[in-house]
């Protein structure tokens, strides 16, 4: 999570994670309020990676350590086409 994390920051976008039918778990770059083809795709992650995942955050503000850096960010829900999705905002 910190590299996605990381580049959200480098870049200025939200990291968005689509989870689809069948399991697969897609993670994006860009600005959520736009159209999924804007985004930039950065690849996939397993069912259990993203799971954990959202066990270890909660809807709105975060704050993780990992190996010894600080993160602060927001996750929420959004709808993206016909999926939902969740983002996380840096702070």
């Amino acid at each position: 999570m910190s590299e996605y994390l990381e580049l959200a920051l480098d870049k200025g976008g939200s990291l968005i994670l689509v989870r689809t039918p069948g399991g697969k778990n897609e993670v994006y770059l860009g600005d959520p309020a736009l159209l999924p083809e804007d985004w930039t795709h950065l690849g996939a992650i397993a069912e259990p990676v993203a799971r954990a995942i959202l066990d270890g955050t909660r809807s709105g503000l975060n704050e993780l350590t990992i190996q010894a850096q600080n993160y602060r960010f927001v996750r929420l829900f959004a709808q993206a086409a016909d999926v939902g999705a969740i983002v996380f905002v840096t702070a």
